[in-house]
């Protein structure tokens, strides 16, 4: 915890530019940053500074963000949460399994990331007070709730009301029609172009 007792949040991403948008808005929103450009810095200072949330690029040089991940889940009480643009359905598979707590969206809008970083914070606190929740339907409910709030432009909770409504209307549960929309999602974007 920073001296100012909000919640320390590490961003990296290997693109200068999105890392520092990404740092300056949620500095901007008073959450306390790192950031590094790489996976083996992020590592470094996961282990110094102890975040609270990694907010991990996906594909990167060197170590991947999959890679850091694997290390905070092992090694650490980090939580973490993946940007990229959508990726296949291993890759999604792959860090819904790890723990991931969301799924962010390129490109940025920071007005919409905010919610869903301070969103993820507080699920890294439940999920340690109560970890025999089933994970598993609510990551594919973050998953929905991230390509909501990337082809309809809604924050975090617009998106998630949006999830809500729409399952009601056709007679699902949420976490039926995430898994709907996920495979969906994935499923275009293993079209080849």
């Amino acid at each position: 915890m920073t001296d100012s007792q909000q919640p320390l949040v590490m961003v990296v991403d290997d693109d200068r530019l999105v890392l520092a948008t990404l740092v300056a808005g949620l500095k901007q929103a008073g959450l306390e940053v790192i950031e590094a450009d790489n996976g083996d810095d992020a590592i470094l200072l996961a282990r110094k500074h102890k975040p609270r949330l990694a907010i991990l690029d996906m594909r990167m040089q060197g170590k991947s963000g999959m890679d850091v991940a694997r290390y905070l889940a092992a090694n650490t009480d980090t939580g973490f949460m993946f940007l990229s643009a959508f990726g296949d359905q291993d890759i999604v598979d792959e860090a819904m399994r790890m723990g991931a707590l969301g799924y962010l969206v390129k490109p940025l809008d920071v007005r919409q990331i905010v919610p869903a970083v301070r969103a993820a914070l507080s699920r890294s606190v439940e999920e340690k007070v109560e970890p025999e929740v089933n994970i598993g339907e609510r990551r594919d409910d973050l998953v929905a709730v991230g390509i909501l709030m990337e082809r309809l432009r809604l924050d975090y909770d617009h998106a998630r009301e949006a999830l809500r409504a729409q399952a009601k209307a056709e007679g699902k549960s949420v976490a039926e029609l995430a898994s709907h929309m996920v495979e969906a999602a994935n499923r275009l974007n293993s079209i080849r172009r």
